[in-house]
């Protein structure tokens, strides 16, 4: 098989090898907006208000500065993950709430740090507590709240959904060690033909996903061809780093596209599946509404 050069959004060329020039490319995969979250960096920053007079005081107002710094950089960590979640949660049409409420616990770890630092600062009283109030409901105001419901998730069966999340999590986890098989190859073009994959490949995640019911049509397409993928990408990478064969690479980038094109027409498939049940839906529902409407009654409703 010839070598051919890759081309596409970071090359001059025309396009990838074995894709339609006239077909656009799979968007790539974007990750999901966090508004607000560079305020996790100045909660972090302010456990420095604690950590950094510590070392100048006696053991135990050391100990509790440490401490308080400590339970900021813990408060910091929670919310940003906490705000990622709910981010994710709010993209998405049907989603669980997060198992774990990041942003409240974020909260709680903020109001103890600031009790800490009245300790320090008044010893045990009244003050602390006041600190401890203040700091959680300051913190809710600037982060709010995590989901506390599901979404979407009316008249779904828990047991096909709970299969769903386990399927798409294992997927989503073949597809991050895709990811990092492929920086072994450090070439910015390779990892943005394999980003493309991925995007093309979540649209199939977020199909099973919104239809629960689909995912035994789909699971062979989120385990062995996500797997092989996978096996495929750091074979190649290890031989690109070596070899820098281009015959390779175009043999890689060809079974990307062919994966790429069964994934997209999988989706296509699912989507026009759920058409024909609903049509299917439709039809039932109308020829029961003729059969039970009386004779000379009323013209049955239109569905």
């Amino acid at each position: 098989m010839p070598a051919q050069r890759f081309g596409g959004k970071y090359s001059p060329q025309d396009g990838p090898p074995g894709r339609d020039r006239g077909a656009p490319p799979p968007a790539a995969a974007r990750p999901v907006a966090v508004p607000g979250r560079w305020r996790t960096t100045v909660l972090f920053l302010s456990a420095f208000a604690f950590l950094f007079p510590a070392f100048g005081d006696a053991p135990d107002a050391m100990l509790l500065g440490l401490a308080a710094g400590g339970l900021l950089v813990l408060s910091a960590w929670l919310t940003r993950e906490g705000m990622a979640a709910r981010a994710e949660w709010a993209a998405r049409k049907i989603a669980r709430r997060p198992a774990f409420p990041r942003i409240l616990f974020g909260a709680l770890a903020t109001g103890a740090a600031l009790a800490l630092g009245g300790v320090i600062a008044h010893g045990v009283s009244a003050y602390p507590v006041l600190y401890a109030i203040a700091g959680a409901a300051l913190h809710l105001g600037a982060f709010g709240l995590d989901p506390f419901s599901d979404k979407g998730m009316e008249g779904v069966d828990p047991y096909q959904t709970d299969r769903v999340a386990r399927a798409v999590t294992s997927a989503e986890k073949t597809l991050a060690e895709m990811k990092d098989a492929i920086l072994r190859a450090q070439d910015r073009a390779l990892e943005a033909r394999v980003d493309r994959f991925a995007a093309t490949a979540r649209s199939l995640f977020r199909r099973v996903e919104a239809d629960p019911g689909d995912l035994t049509a789909a699971r062979k397409y989120l385990s062995v061809y996500l797997q092989g993928a996978r096996d495929a990408t750091v074979k190649f990478a290890d031989l690109w780093a070596e070899s820098r064969d281009q015959t390779a690479r175009a043999e890689y980038e060809s079974l990307l596209t062919d994966l790429e094109t069964t994934f997209a027409q999988r989706s296509q498939m699912l989507i026009e599946g759920g058409r024909s049940d609903l049509d299917i839906e439709i039809s039932v529902l109308r020829d029961r509404l003729k059969f039970e409407t009386p004779s000379g009654g009323s013209t049955p409703p239109q569905v």
